[in-house]
């Protein structure tokens, strides 16, 4: 089993980059790519730019491009930018292909976006468990699941007088209230663990070996 990122959801469009900066000075472009499809920045055709500040996309032509290796990035001239100064002009534009422009997957691949708020199920018990909330990129993907029994907040506890001695500044950190957020499990989204993925029905199913649903509640300082 496999995920393949994609592209970034953008309303109807997908994000598959975003310019960074001008390369050299005839106009060539650095884009950061957000997709882990290479032809969508090498092989000629219609694009979409989406310019900082505006709300609608125009199209350019992409006319070359090439990939950076290691670094995420790729090199492309689009048509009619042929200076450093307009593609400068371009720094901060996302790059867009609408969202029925999606490459055909392998089997048992899928693309980040569906799977982000399915409903995760023990399959050795039939319980719901929680939804996917994000996917982590890892040497097996993993799933972060928000459960949805979340663990019961520890009792408030009494407030101690602080010493007078104590700055303004260090009372107020020390009088700060604790946040609980929810709760998430990390389930790695391999066959063994997950063998169940139906888009259709928006579910997975997961057998999750002991310890895995043990988790530890998730407090922070509230600013």
């Amino acid at each position: 089993m496999g995920i393949v990122k994609g592209d970034q959801l953008v309303s109807s469009w997908l994000q598959i980059g975003k310019i960074v900066a001008p390369q050299g000075l005839k106009g060539e472009l650095r884009i950061y790519s957000s997709s882990d499809f290479p032809e969508r920045f090498e092989i000629p055709g219609q694009r979409w730019l989406m310019r900082p500040g505006e709300t609608e996309p125009e199209t350019v032509k992409l006319l070359r491009g090439r990939g950076v290796p290691g670094k995420g990035l790729y090199i492309v001239q689009l048509a009619g930018v042929e200076t450093r100064e307009q593609a400068d002009a371009l720094r901060g534009a996302q790059l867009l292909v609408p969202d029925s422009d999606r490459p055909q997957l392998k089997e048992d691949e899928y693309h980040v976006q569906d799977l982000l708020t399915l409903e995760v199920f023990n399959q050795l018990t039939g319980e719901a468990i929680g939804v996917v909330v994000d996917v982590i990129p890892a040497g097996n993907d993993l799933l972060e699941v928000q459960l949805h029994q979340q663990p019961e907040p520890e009792a408030p506890k009494p407030e101690v007088p602080l010493p007078n001695r104590l700055s303004k500044q260090r009372q107020a950190k020390a009088k700060r209230k604790k946040v609980v957020k929810p709760t998430t499990v990390l389930i790695p989204f391999v066959k063994a663990i997950a063998p169940v993925v139906d888009l259709e029905s928006r579910r997975i199913e997961i057998t999750p070996p002991p310890g895995l649903l043990e988790v530890n509640e998730n407090v922070a300082e509230e600013e």
